[in-house]
């Protein structure tokens, strides 16, 4: 197998890990439909639908398929388009952004470094101090708070 360097916030610095390589199948048996859709088919849910609109404690968003730290919650911000929006990823170890031409669009696709979940997009129109907007699927997080870290 493979392996990857992230960053593991609870130990706060770099570790290697081993690359997570599953089928469609087996990714099946362990996320839900919506979950299954959008990690690993590309999909989208409907804006407004996530749960994590009001979340604002502490905390650390991660990836639903691995637990790879993705997001820390205090670069989370209101971004109008009814996904969870952040100006920074909490490493750029732990993305992969690629180059999306779907739907006659060119994008920037959020991937996860681990597991290569599909997470959502990233686009140049964020507040400061990155101006980044990381416009993510909800069902393809989970929010750990920071007490349970």
């Amino acid at each position: 197998m493979a392996n990857v360097q992230i960053y593991d916030a609870k130990l706060n610095k770099v570790v290697t890990v081993e690359k997570i390589q599953k089928s469609d199948e087996e990714w099946k048996k362990v996320l839900n439909k919506k979950e299954w859709e959008i990690t690993t088919k590309k999909g989208t849910e409907t804006p407004g639908s996530c749960a994590f609109d009001g979340v604002h404690e502490p905390g650390i968003f991660r990836c639903v398929r691995c637990d790879t730290d993705l997001f820390r919650s205090v670069t989370k911000f209101e971004s109008g388009t009814g996904w969870p929006s952040f100006f920074e990823p909490i490493s750029q170890l732990n993305i992969i952004e690629q180059p999306d031409r779907g739907f006659g669009m060119v994008r920037t696709e959020v991937l996860c470094a681990r597991c290569g979940s599909h997470l959502g997009h990233v686009f140049d129109d964020g507040p400061r101090p990155t101006g980044k907007r990381y416009c993510m699927n909800g069902f393809a997080l989970k929010f750990v708070l920071q007490s349970h870290l």
